[in-house]
């Protein structure tokens, strides 16, 4: 028993306590004037000069491996597998630049930041248009059961009938692999994880319901930048062969799939986030729910930040990366206890949340509709 009790206290202790759910004393206003005003200025130079060294990094990292052959076999199998992870380390970086160009953080042309972002997201097989504009609502409606786009978790009444049998070690790690190994693609795909829109959804379909009329065309247009990139990988390895393309692009792409995936999860299910349906749901509240992570300073210089200064990201999207960190610090005297970080370990934050963050319900076990929902994972036998 006391063994058990101090079990339980040192779990408690490891936790965090809950975002809190009531309106924050504080306006999105307040915020804004508590970050130096520099921090909103977006220069093009500093920021191709961020994308020059991923792209560098990717070259370098690339000619590195014409030399893999004159290493003894052993030091040549840990040599790929190195490769494979900084490389894919590198591509997120460059999915992060992507991202930016999307929010129009990058730079202050749009015109310049969409065409970038085209070519860069198109070359991660990533489908610009329909990522930024499903993205866009991501944003406007975070932490919202009925409107958000990515990572919505389902109240406990709508959760498949075979999720409690894999409620356990297997199952959470199969859960696991497949999430970070296929989740990116089955999102854009088959929006899986994404929104309920009652039909047949996806990010590569230009009739799709999560866009407007008026943004089918660039829908198209996204295709035709991803197809393109799959026809010149597939010329390339009828020229150098599939093995070479795997070993070079395609197993660093995995990689940045999984990294990706790990990313945007972490940062938007934890158990002491609330998510909200619409008779709760506020644009300030939402944006609030979301945790900064720290991946240590070498992956959080590699990420753009993306990792440790998510929730200003959420509250303000067009602070360039470079200006995110102090924007942060400034604004989280006044986010108080609103403010969520967590150090936890990425493998073990992983494996918390796929084990804690099966299902969303209203708090206290209550059965009645009270508008503010929390994580659960206890299914009756």
């Amino acid at each position: 028993m006391v063994a058990g009790s101090g079990n339980k206290m040192q779990e408690i202790m490891q936790r965090g306590k809950r975002v809190p759910h009531t309106r924050p004393p504080f306006s999105i206003g307040d915020l804004k004037k508590a970050i130096p005003p520099h921090c909103f200025e977006r220069s093009l130079l500093r920021s191709l000069l961020y994308l020059v060294c991923d792209l560098t990094a990717i070259f370098l990292l690339y000619h590195t491996t014409t030399y893999f052959h004159l290493l003894p076999s052993p030091l040549a199998y840990i040599a790929w597998p190195v490769y494979w992870f900084l490389q894919g380390c590198v591509f997120t970086g460059v999915w992060m630049i992507a991202h930016e160009c999307g929010h129009h953080g990058f730079s202050q042309y749009k015109w310049f930041n969409d065409t970038l972002g085209f070519f860069l997201h198109s070359a991660l097989l990533i489908p610009y248009f329909s990522w930024k504009y499903s993205h866009r609502r991501h944003h406007s409606n975070t932490g919202s059961l009925d409107h958000d786009e990515l990572f919505v978790p389902k109240v406990k009444s709508k959760v498949p009938w075979f999720s409690k049998y894999l409620n356990n070690p297997p199952g959470r790690a199969l859960r696991l692999a497949t999430t970070l190994i296929i989740g990116l693609p089955l999102h854009y795909i088959f929006n899986v994880s994404g929104r309920d829109y009652g039909r047949f959804a996806s990010h590569f379909d230009p009739n799709s319901p999560i866009y407007s009329d008026q943004e089918r065309l660039q829908i198209y247009i996204s295709d035709v930048g991803v197809f393109a990139t799959v026809y010149a990988l597939y010329q390339i390895a009828m020229a150098y062969g599939f093995a070479w393309l795997m070993c070079v692009y395609g197993m660093p792409y995995l990689v940045h799939n999984a990294l990706v995936v790990t990313i945007v999860y972490l940062h938007h299910t934890h158990p002491d986030l609330p998510h909200y349906d619409s008779s709760e749901w506020d644009w300030l509240r939402g944006a609030l729910s979301t945790v900064d992570r720290d991946y240590g300073f070498f992956l959080n210089t590699l990420f753009h930040n993306i990792t440790d200064a998510h929730v200003v990201h959420h509250l303000i999207s067009t602070i360039p990366h470079y200006h995110a960190v102090e924007a942060t610090k400034a604004i989280k005297p006044i986010l108080g206890d609103y403010y969520q970080s967590d150090d936890t370990p990425v493998h073990k934050a992983l494996w918390r949340s796929m084990t804690e963050c099966l299902y969303v319900h209203p708090d206290e076990g209550s059965s009645t509709i009270q508008g503010v929902y929390w994580y659960g994972s206890k299914f009756s036998s």
